[in-house]
């Protein structure tokens, strides 16, 4: 355990910042997974509806610093890709 006050400060800071870090991810997941679960249901309505809120969470992610841009990117491309398929 650290003794000096600011390790101590930093500890904290730390568990809040995982702790929102983690629930924004969790977020991003979920969204993803009801996408998938759209087109794994042949829905297009349904899952271009959930195309829009996942790519939204994924680009607020992004701006937050929780993703990387690129990686940002490629789970918003696979999603679009997925989701045009179903034409």
């Amino acid at each position: 355990m650290a003794n000096i006050k600011s390790a101590k400060k930093r500890i904290l800071v730390n568990e809040t910042k995982a702790a929102r870090n983690k629930a924004i991810k969790s977020k991003v997941k979920t969204m993803i997974k009801k996408v998938d679960a759209a087109v794994a249901a042949g829905d297009k309505e349904l899952a271009k509806t959930t195309l829009v809120d996942a790519v939204s969470e994924i680009d607020k992610a992004s701006t937050k610093g929780i993703y990387h841009k690129n990686t940002a990117a490629r789970k918003v491309s696979r999603l679009s890709l997925a989701v045009n398929k179903l034409a």
